[in-house]
């Protein structure tokens, strides 16, 4: 019986060459973890019938000596990456039918890794959402209290892997999509620097902003996955080659804004377990300074006029006419509105009315224009902190997960849940949420995590610091 619970993707490959336990049994376990707990959880849309083919082929390579660092490793994929020959949906109706004529590259690295692709993951439609409550196919569930959500909007991801249904998943972030779940299930997520993992087969949200990443057990498992995934790809023009950024050395100085993480919105015991992870990384030898960074303040109003700007841009072609869902009327026009009145749900519909109303004539400059700007401005504050601190620490969420439908009537205060994560967005940093032990609520130990950001390019000096603070150095 294999426990998939403890199970890392570096024991797992220990365990296959060793021949502890087969591709084909170890797929098994998983398809059988999910018909067991998925009912309740329903972390996935789909479980793809060619798994355990894939898991075949993963034998027969190990067999015959081949070395692939996932090898035999069962892998989740949200949504909205495509994988040849499967629906892609983007957890939205006007997708339902989609059926993908090629794979994304993320997917094609993995593949070429050894992986098995398991199935696609539950999502908030078009990753629009903090929650997995937005999703056109039903919620996702915390697997640690099925009454609270599992976080958005990679939701169905996170829960795959702390729900012990696979090894690990990959996630997209917008503003938090990856890490933000992750600290509400208890796993790692991690997103990289922008330009780093291709977005060649990524159902687009916001282009300046999206980034895909590993979720994972461990620190070490995420950057296996990282180091899979990254690297220049000609389908994609915003990739960067791997020594875009020199490596700078580790100096141990971590960085707290203050300011920000005492600000309004975070409870009490969110703050505790955030000073105690503090102390922890001190008692590792790091130095811990305050730090000032006035302008990140504004990331969130940034985040939630940009984004959905380039949304509204990027869903104007679900139109009904070249794929996806199509409803008919008695013009074009009405197909057009029909289509995408019937295709697409309200949080989906609310943010393209914004991002169009931003970039409407008139309110251009105002708001979007501003916002740009403002970009730039939080952009150099962030780079220029990182001349003295390596990493930037902040707790990963204000709150543990909150109930199911508890903020779906007030979006204001679901937007609040990313308030932390998004700043890594908005500058391109790489940023992961490490999970830093449980809060009670109504008798529940709920996870919490803290969040590790560095400067552009520097990855290996936060894994390394994520290693340390998960005590994975042995």
């Amino acid at each position: 019986m294999i426990d998939l619970s403890t199970l890392t993707i570096v024991k797992a490959r220990q365990a296959l060459t060793k021949g502890e336990f087969t591709a084909r049994e170890l797929t098994e376990a998983c398809i059988s973890a999910t018909k067991e707990k998925d009912n309740d959880i329903h972390a996935f849309l789909e479980v793809f019938d060619d798994a355990l083919t894939q898991a075949d082929e993963a034998d027969k390579k190990i067999k015959e000596g081949i070395d692939l660092p996932l090898l035999g490793i069962p892998v989740a994929v949200k949504d909205n990456m495509l994988v040849e020959g499967h629906i892609a949906s983007a957890g939205s109706k006007i997708l339902e039918k989609y059926r993908a004529t090629y794979s994304a590259t993320a997917v094609n690295n993995l593949l070429e890794a050894g992986a098995i692709i398991l199935g696609r993951t539950n999502m908030d439609e078009f990753a629009m959402g903090s929650s997995t409550e937005n999703s056109a196919y039903g919620i996702t569930k915390n697997p640690h209290d099925l009454e609270r959500v599992a976080g958005g909007s990679s939701g169905g991801s996170a829960a795959a892997v702390a729900g012990g249904m696979v090894l690990a998943s990959l996630g997209s972030d917008t503003g938090g999509s990856i890490r933000q779940p992750g600290a509400f299930t208890g796993v790692v997520g991690m997103k990289p620097t922008y330009g780093r993992v291709s977005r060649s087969g990524l159902i687009a949200l916001a282009s300046s902003l999206d980034q895909i990443g590993p979720f994972t057990k461990t620190a070490e498992d995420a950057e296996i996955i990282y180091q899979v995934i990254n690297g220049r790809d000609p389908k994609d023009s915003t990739t960067i080659e791997g020594d875009a950024y020199e490596e700078n050395e580790s100096r141990k100085i971590i960085g707290i804004p203050r300011e920000f993480v005492e600000g309004e919105g975070v409870e009490p015991d969110v703050k505790k377990n955030f000073e105690e992870a503090v102390l922890k990384f001190k008692s590792l030898g790091y130095e811990v300074k305050d730090i000032s960074l006035e302008n990140l303040k504004y990331s969130l109003a940034v985040y939630y006029i940009l984004m959905p700007a380039e949304a509204s841009s990027n869903l104007a072609r679900f139109d009904g006419v070249k794929y996806g869902l199509r409803e008919l009327g008695e013009t074009g026009i009405e197909d057009y509105f029909k289509t995408r009145g019937k295709g697409f749900g309200a949080e989906t519909r609310r943010r393209v009315i914004l991002g169009t109303y931003v970039l409407s004539s008139g309110y251009y400059d105002a708001y979007y224009g501003s916002a740009v700007s403002a970009k730039a401005l939080i952009t150099r504050e962030l780079r220029e902190i990182f001349k003295d601190i390596d990493i930037l620490l902040t707790p990963t969420t204000p709150t543990p997960a909150f109930k199911i439908g508890e903020r779906t009537e007030n979006p204001l205060s679901m937007y609040l849940a990313d308030i932390f994560t998004v700043p890594a967005n908005i500058a391109g940093l790489p940023s992961i949420s490490l999970p830093s032990g449980t809060v009670l609520r109504e008798e529940k130990a709920l996870p919490v995590g803290v969040l590790l950001s560095a400067d552009l390019g520097q990855e290996s000096i936060m894994f390394k610091a994520s290693r340390d603070y998960l005590n994975e150095n042995g």
